[in-house]
C-alpha cells in the first residue's frame, strides 16, 4: 500500500531540532585554540546562510523557492506499507517505509545537496569540494552543482572508489572530477575522516571554493527533516496516529535525523539508530570532543567517536564508515532519547535480500542495517503479540552496489 502526498503539500519549511533537544548542544571548538568557534571561523568553508542555520534557534526555517522547484522533481516521496514483508515475518506489526530511492542520486542525499549548492551559488562561489564514502553524497552534490552551474571535486574513499565504479561514472556524467582518497597513499583503503581532510584542504586553499558536507552537521540534518515531515502527514493518510518506533541506519546521522527528528517531541515514539558493528560509533564509542577529519583540521565537535584516526574495515556500506557522529544524534543517544544497535555485515545483507524478495526493492548496503533492525523489531512484536507501528527510512537503492551483493551471494563477503 502506497500513501502519496500531492505536490502542493510538500513541506515549505524545515524543522529545527536544536530548540527541543533534551540538553543544549556543546559548542564546536576551534582546532587551534579550543575556544568556541564563531561565524567568522567557519566562513572560509561555508556560506553565511548555512552558518546561520547551523546555529539557529528558530523552530522552523523556510525552504527557498529555488530549492523547492528542484526538490519537486521527485518529492514528495511515497510512504509504503511493507505488507509482503509483514506476511513473510508473520508479525502483527505494521511496517511503513519512506522511499527515498527515487531521487536523481537514488538516495536521500539530494535533500541537502540542493540547498547547499543553492546557498553557495547565492554567495558567489563557483566551485565546491567534498568527500564521499559509498558515493551517494558525491553523486547528490554532483547533481546539485549542475543545477546551479557550480564545478565540483569529489574525494571518494578509496575502498568504495574501487568497489563502486558506476558511482564514479554517474558523478562524472554530472560534470564532477572524482579522485580516490587518500590522495597521497594509493595502497590505503581510506576512510571518511581522511577524505574530509582532502576536501577541506582543497577548499581552504582556494578563494572560489567552499566545502560541502553530506552528513553530521546541524544544517544537514535540518534539510533532511523534509523526510519525516512528509511521513507524519502520510501516516495520517494511513489512519495511524503515530509510530511506536522510528528507525534509520546511521553513519554520520543525516537520513536517521531526517526521519526521526520531526517525531522528537513525541515521547510515545522510540527512536533507534542502526550502525555497523565494524564501525560501532554510537554503541562502543566515547562521548567526547573530537575532530571531524583525520588530520585535525576541522573544528572539534562533541560527539560519539571512535577516534579521528580510526580506520574501519572496507565494508560495502561505505556511507556508514565514519569514526564520529552527528552532535544532534550523539546528544539524543547520550541523554537516552535514542537507542542504538549494531550489526555485522552478513546479517544486514541477509535482511536486505529478504526485503528485496518480498518488497521488490534492492536496498543500498547502508539501508540493509536499518532493515535488519526493523525485522528484529517486527519479530519481537511477533513474540509478544503486540500490534507495533514501525516506521523506517529506506534511504537508497542498491542498483549501483551490485558488486556487494555479488560478494555476499558467492561467499566472498567479510562478516565484519
Amino acid at each position: 500500500m502506497r500513501f502519496l502526498l500531492d505536490q502542493d503539500r510538500m513541506p515549505t519549511a524545515w524543522f529545527n531540532a536544536l530548540p527541543v533537544l533534551p540538553t543544549p548542544l556543546d559548542p564546536p571548538l576551534h582546532p587551534a585554540t579550543n575556544e568556541p568557534v564563531g561565524p567568522d571561523d567557519l566562513a572560509p568553508l561555508f556560506p553565511m546562510a548555512l552558518i546561520a542555520q547551523e546555529m539557529s534557534t528558530e523552530p522552523w526555517i523556510d525552504i527557498p523557492g529555488e530549492v523547492i522547484d528542484i526538490l519537486s522533481l521527485w518529492r514528495p516521496t511515497p510512504l509504503i506499507r511493507a505488507t509482503r514483508l509483514e506476511r513473510a515475518l508473520g508479525t502483527p506489526a505494521r511496517i511503513y517505509y519512506k522511499d527515498e530511492s527515487g531521487s536523481p542520486a537514488g538516495s536521500h542525499k539530494p535533500n541537502t545537496a540542493v540547498p547547499q549548492a543553492f546557498y553557495n551559488m547565492s554567495e558567489g562561489m563557483t566551485r565546491l569540494a567534498t568527500e564521499t564514502g559509498a558515493g551517494q553524497w558525491g553523486t547528490a552534490l554532483s547533481f546539485a552543482c549542475t543545477q546551479f552551474n557550480l564545478d565540483c571535486k569529489v574525494y571518494m574513499v578509496r575502498a568504495s572508489y574501487e568497489q563502486k565504479p558506476y558511482r564514479t561514472i554517474l558523478m562524472q556524467t554530472w560534470g564532477s572530477e572524482v579522485v580516490p582518497s587518500p590522495v597521497d597513499d594509493p595502497s590505503h583503503p581510506g576512510s571518511l575522516g581522511l577524505a574530509i581532510t582532502d576536501a577541506v584542504r582543497d577548499a581552504a586553499g582556494r578563494d572560489d571554493t567552499h566545502y560541502a558536507l553530506g552528513s553530521v552537521l546541524n544544517h544537514v540534518l535540518l534539510h533532511q527533516t523534509i523526510i519525516g515531515l512528509e511521513a507524519k502527514e502520510q501516516l495520517t493518510l494511513a489512519d495511524e496516529s503515530h509510530p511506536d518506533v522510528v528507525l534509520g541506519c546511521c553513519g554520520g546521522g543525516s537520513n536517521l535525523g531526517g526521519i526521526a527528528l520531526p517525531f522528537l517531541a513525541d515521547d510515545r515514539v522510540r527512536l533507534v539508530a542502526a550502525e555497523p558493528s565494524s564501525c560501532p560509533t554510537l554503541t562502543e564509542g566515547r562521548y567526547d570532543y573530537d575532530f571531524g577529519d583525520a588530520a585535525g583540521m576541522t573544528p572539534l565537535l562533541r560527539m560519539y567517536t571512535l577516534g579521528h584516526e580510526f580506520i574501519p574495515p572496507p565494508i560495502h556500506a561505505g556511507g556508514l564508515r565514519y569514526h564520529g557522529d552527528s552532535p544532534i544524534i550523539s546528544n539524543l543517544v547520550n541523554t537516552g532519547r535514542m537507542e542504538a544497535v549494531a550489526y555485522p555485515q552478513g546479517k544486514t545483507f541477509e535482511a536486505a535480500i529478504q526485503f528485496a524478495n518480498t518488497e521488490g526493492k534492492l536496498p543500498a548496503p547502508e539501508a540493509g542495517h536499518v532493515i535488519r533492525a526493523v525485522i528484529d523489531e517486527a519479530l519481537a512484536a511477533k513474540e509478544t503479540g503486540e500490534e507495533r507501528v514501525i516506521l523506517f527510512n529506506f534511504c537508497g537503492h542498491g542498483l549501483l552496489d551490485l558488486s556487494a551483493y555479488d560478494d555476499y551471494l558467492h561467499g566472498r563477503l567479510i562478516d565484519a
